[in-house]
């Protein structure tokens, strides 16, 4: 099944975070938090201003990207736990120092 997003709205999948402190320690699952940190894997088409033109998202498919802790709406499609959220609920996009620099 295919899904795009409606609006300003994205779908996003949530990157699993280390297992380990930096120390070395073993975190268990119960004392794990759910992590902050996505790939973004559809977006809608955009919101629309008040003359009915869209407003074009700043991320796209495949951003890596960081968003509030109680951000977005859980889905599950096809078997995979999802988040679909509004484009202001992202705070930032994730890029790599190489890329960063190269830019």
């Amino acid at each position: 099944m295919a899904f795009t997003p409606l609006h300003d709205r994205v779908l996003v999948e949530r990157v699993e975070s280390d297992e380990k402190t930096k120390g070395g320690l073993i975190i268990p699952d119960s004392a794990k938090e759910k992590p902050q940190e996505g790939i973004v894997r559809a977006v809608g088409a955009g919101a629309r201003d008040e003359d009915g033109d869209r407003i074009a998202l700043d991320v796209k498919e495949g951003d890596r990207i960081l968003f509030g802790k109680w951000s977005g709406t859980e889905v599950t499609i096809d078997g995979q736990e999802l988040l679909i959220m509004k484009e202001s609920d992202i705070l930032g996009i994730v890029t790599d120092a190489a890329e960063s620099k190269a830019a």
